[in-house]
């Protein structure tokens, strides 16, 4: 019997060897196919949450600040057209990657289990860490987004609505830091906040609402889900389209002058602001398992949601800039925070912006529903290669989806939505995801040196130079960031130091118990062989 002492992580030769363990590809399909979820999706519906997940709190929030300027980060300015188009390229490179493995182990986990079948061990778990970041930071930041959305949309219907409605108090509709941020320049928000023995009361109600209605959803199964998605998909792209239409009648090109007012500071960190708008297309690698022709419709889901968004993208751009001067002027507040909506109350064309609302609490919705979706899959995987506890890995009987891990993402998420700054949240991501990228383009070409022979129905072309390209074009956008952000710099360190923790005293330990587990069966099972054997012989 192995006592606790053996499972202890030790570096020696033994130690390194169990660290850098792979996981074989073929015992991965394996796994999946013997206990994997339920096949529901096809090409049609990866666009369809490709394009949920890309287009949302991004092109509704984000693309403000990657213009105008954040408290850490100077603005593109209209260059932000050049920063999206830095930032798609960048994606493409990784996408190719993620298609070449997806098609090749269509199994739940994504960057997981991609880096289990090619860097070990440890790596897998740490990039398993990273998604959980991403995705799991990612929701809880889109949940706020998707709050304060709907908030400033039942205001357009005072004197309609009940004024509870219409004017919420703020500690029912915000976080516990921005009450107390504005409670300290506004007494009478102060006086209204109710306290708990003393202890200040802030609950943001929408975001919580939403995160119950997402996590309700996603338990009735993922066609279900799908169908939800296409809803909120053709509702956003309807009114983005209306948005285009309608301003391109009221930009004045005089606003695209200086066109790259900061210069290449303002364009490459406009890229990487930008660059949490396309977090998304990576989640589709996390359905795979799900897909009913995984080896023909991934890579045209992946790809064709990267390139319908990226022209949306620039089109929103070109008009939103043409509008609205990004140089050289004051910017409006509620530019930074629902930059579509307010030009267009900007040049009166207020129905409009009613209609942007909508679309804006469609898509934010319809990111909500892949986001939650994919960081239980990654769970789902991780507990499957024993990282987490094994009620983790437990599906539900009819639709075959991993319940019990959504019911504690959305708890989570609960707790997480009272007191988190959406920046810091939004950056934080994007260091998730420029990492997970990365690993990505180096896992595909070390596979392909590990494996050569084996069947890849899709292959990145001109390797390795396109996974090279995306290894650079990530990593120097990441490291350009650097100059300017601060507490996000910080906290990602953090967060990969307390990962590794967790490995080494409980993921590590976990394994190794089931490895002398499995040998302990295995070797019964050889002596009641052999003791059957031999009672034979003797008859």
């Amino acid at each position: 019997m192995a006592t606790k002492r053996e499972y202890r992580i030790d570096f020696t030769k033994a130690g390194l060897k169990n660290i850098l363990r792979r996981k074989k590809t073929d015992d991965m399909l394996k796994d999946a196919k013997r206990n994997g979820l339920k096949k529901t999706l096809n090409a049609f519906d990866l666009i369809i949450l490709g394009v949920g997940a890309i287009i949302g709190s991004g092109i509704f929030a984000v693309v403000g600040i990657a213009a105008a300027g954040g408290p850490e980060s100077v603005g593109a300015g209209p260059a932000l057209v050049v920063s999206m188009i830095i930032a798609a390229i960048a994606c493409v490179f990784s996408a190719l990657c993620y298609c070449e493995f997806a098609t090749m182990l269509p199994v739940a986990g994504g960057a997981y289990i991609y880096t289990f079948a090619t860097l070990g061990e440890f790596m897998a778990w740490m990039v398993g860490w990273i998604l959980m970041l991403e995705y799991g930071l990612g929701f809880i930041a889109v949940s706020c987004a998707w709050s304060n959305h709907v908030v400033q949309f039942l205001k357009g219907f005072q004197g309609v609505l009940p004024a509870w409605i219409t004017n919420p108090p703020l500690w029912l509709v915000s976080d516990y830091r921005t009450v107390m941020a504005q409670a300290e320049c506004c007494d009478k928000i102060k006086d209204s906040i109710p306290t708990i023995f003393g202890v200040p009361f802030c609950i943001n109600l929408p975001a919580i609402l939403i995160i119950i209605f997402i996590a309700w959803i996603l338990k009735r199964g993922t066609k279900d889900s799908t169908i939800m998605a296409t809803v909120m998909v053709v509702i956003k792209l309807a009114v983005i389209g209306l948005f285009i239409i309608v301003g391109a009648f009221y930009v004045k090109p005089a606003n695209w002058v200086p066109f790259a007012p900061n210069g290449f500071d303002g364009i490459f960190m406009g890229a990487f602001i930008i660059f949490f708008a396309y977090i998304g297309f990576d989640a589709l690698a996390t359905t795979a398992e799900e897909c009913k022709n995984p080896q023909k419709d991934l890579p045209i889901g992946i790809i064709g949601s990267l390139l319908i968004t990226t022209v949306v993208y620039v089109s929103v751009a070109l008009v939103l800039t043409g509008i609205q001067a990004t140089s050289g002027v004051a910017i409006p507040e509620g530019f930074l925070k629902a930059p579509m909506a307010y030009v267009m109350t900007m040049v009166h064309q207020d129905w409009v912006a009613g209609f942007i609302s909508v679309g804006s609490i469609a898509g934010l919705t319809s990111v909500l529903l892949v986001l939650l979706m994919a960081c239980t899959r990654i769970l789902y995987a991780m507990s499957r290669d024993n990282f987490l506890p094994p009620i983790f890995r437990k599906l539900n009987r009819k639709t075959r989806t991993p319940n019990i891990i959504t019911y504690v993402v959305a708890l989570i998420s609960i707790l997480c939505v009272l007191g988190l700054d959406l920046n810091v949240a939004a950056e934080l991501c994007n260091f998730g995801t420029f990492t997970s990228f990365i690993i990505i383009c180096v896992a595909v070409l070390i596979l392909r040196k590990i494996e050569p022979n084996r069947h890849r129905p899709f292959k990145v072309p001109f390797s390795p130079y396109f996974p090279l390209m995306g290894i650079c074009c990530c990593g120097g956008l990441m490291l350009f960031s650097l100059k300017s952000l601060t507490t996000s710099a910080v906290l990602f360190p953090l967060w990969l130091g307390i990962g590794a923790l967790i490995y080494f005293h409980y993921g590590y330990k976990n394994n190794r118990k089931k490895e002398a587990k499995l040998l302990e069966i295995k070797l019964r099972a050889i002596e009641k062989t052999k003791k059957k054997e031999l009672n034979n012989n003797e008859q």
